[in-house]
C-alpha cells in the first residue's frame, strides 16, 4: 500500500495510510481485543485475508504504527504492538465508533462501548492511552 503524498493536506496524507477498512480494523483489534498474533486478526468477524493481512501489518510498521518482535514463547509466532502513534489513533477511532453507533445499527454492546469512550471526552481518551501504552510500550 503506498503511502506516498500527492499533497501536504493532513487529511489527504492521514488517508493515504489509514484509508482502507482493514488498516483501522487490524488497529482496532489490537487497541480494543488485544489481539497480538497474526492468526488472531484473521479469526476477526470481518474476515481479512491472509495476503491482505500481512500486507497492511507491513505497512503499519513501515509507517511506525506498531512494531512486530518475536514471540518469546512460541518460535514461529510474532507479536505485535502499537506504537506511540497508533495509539494517538485512538481519539480517530473513538469518533467513528461513536458515529456508527449513532448513526448504523451497531451490535449494542459495542456501542455502548464507542458511547461510553466518547461521552467520558478527553479524560476517558487519556486514561485509555494510558493503558494502551501500559500494553504496547511496556
Amino acid at each position: 500500500m503506498a503511502t506516498k503524498g500527492r499533497s501536504g493536506c493532513p487529511i489527504s496524507l492521514s488517508l493515504e495510510l489509514l484509508g482502507d477498512r482493514w488498516t483501522l480494523l487490524i488497529i482496532r483489534d489490537l487497541a480494543f481485543a488485544g489481539k497480538r498474533h497474526f492468526r488472531e486478526f484473521l479469526q476477526s468477524d470481518e474476515g481479512i485475508s491472509s495476503r491482505t493481512l500481512a500486507e497492511r501489518l507491513q505497512t503499519l510498521q513501515d509507517e511506525g504504527i506498531l512494531t512486530r518482535s518475536d514471540d518469546p514463547s512460541h518460535g514461529l509466532k510474532a507479536i505485535y504492538r502499537l506504537t506511540e502513534a497508533g495509539i494517538d489513533l485512538l481519539p480517530v477511532l473513538a469518533t467513528l465508533g461513536a458515529w456508527g453507533s449513532k448513526h448504523r445499527k451497531a451490535d449494542d454492546k459495542l456501542a455502548q462501548i464507542a458511547n461510553d469512550l466518547s461521552a467520558g471526552g478527553e479524560p476517558a481518551l487519556e486514561r485509555m492511552k494510558e493503558t494502551l501504552r501500559a500494553q504496547h510500550l511496556g
